[in-house]
């Protein structure tokens, strides 16, 4: 009789942490999908983790939406999620796009908004839990504006730490080869791409109507910069053919993408280095004089 309760007892426990473990499997990893009890059940799932994938909302070419940049990765994270789980942020698209003002659709925010909007984004999202928050960049534009943001991480102390994950790397083996080399922006690349993401709002039939030819209309040595260069070559806002596209290349690049964010948040949820230099960081500058030169 004792051996029969201990076994019912066993079963009902193991039956319980199933259903825990099921229940924790179904939890969506989007923000916006959660409830607030399941939100907290979500965040310790992910160990803290948290992603905001940044995109921005501007021309592409003439054949492919406003948000390409947003609906690409926001997919490429979404699959992403599926293998390694964490939370993920509702769509955020108030980056640096000050080069296609010109354009129709386009957003262009001011950037102190840009800086102070994420400022407050990222702090409101370690309020709620999100130790580690890993900001999936989509946006070319973006290049230089996180990296920047990510440094100003260390003007004051934080108790998070904010991680930028690039542009995928697209030199990688087995890639199928492009057709045009100027596969820039709404080109061969990223029209392959959307062809997979959301082939219902790609218009194959219109990449041809407006050339995304470099026009070559300044004269700078390579070390030289100045804010109009894209304007100078790429006047369209289009670099690239997106007439070029295949579905086999799309097809590859979001399945490497999202291999390359899986790679990244499993070495994220590793770090615990991160925080703790952040903290001594913060101490030490508290007082430079102390420090040991």
């Amino acid at each position: 009789m004792r051996f029969m309760r201990c076994l019912a007892s066993c079963l009902a426990v193991l039956a319980c942490a199933v259903l825990e473990a099921r229940a924790q499997s179904a939890l969506s990893p989007q923000w916006e999908e959660l409830t607030a009890p399941d939100f907290v059940q979500a965040i310790h799932q992910a160990q803290g983790v948290c992603i905001l994938p940044f995109g921005i909302i501007e021309k592409h070419g003439p054949h492919l939406p406003l948000g390409t940049d947003l609906l690409d990765v926001r997919f490429a994270v979404t699959n992403a999620v599926k293998q390694e789980y964490a939370v993920v942020f509702p769509a955020y698209y108030f980056g640096q796009i000050f080069e296609a003002r010109q354009q129709p659709g386009t957003l262009a925010y001011s950037l102190s908004t840009q800086l102070v909007l994420l400022q407050e984004t990222v702090s409101e999202m370690a309020r709620n839990g999100c130790a580690k928050i890993v900001i999936v960049n989509g946006h070319g534009g973006n290049d230089s504006l996180l990296p920047l943001f990510a440094q100003s991480q260390l003007a004051s102390a934080r108790d998070y730490v904010v991680y930028v994950f690039g542009l995928p790397n697209d030199n990688v083996p087995g890639r199928p080869g492009k057709r045009n080399p100027d596969d820039m922006h709404a080109g061969e690349s990223e029209t392959s791409d959307m062809l997979i993401a959301r082939p219902d709002l790609v218009h194959m039939d219109r990449a041809g109507s407006q050339s995304g030819a470099d026009q070559h209309r300044l004269a700078l040595p390579d070390s030289g910069y100045t804010g109009i260069w894209w304007y100078a070559r790429f006047p369209n806002h289009y670099a690239g053919n997106g007439a070029a596209a295949t579905k086999e290349l799309g097809e590859f690049d979001q399945k490497e993408w999202p291999r390359q964010i899986v790679e990244a948040l499993r070495a994220i949820k590793a770090d615990t280095q991160s925080l703790k230099l952040q903290q001594q960081f913060y101490q030490d500058a508290l007082h430079p004089l102390d420090t040991h030169q």
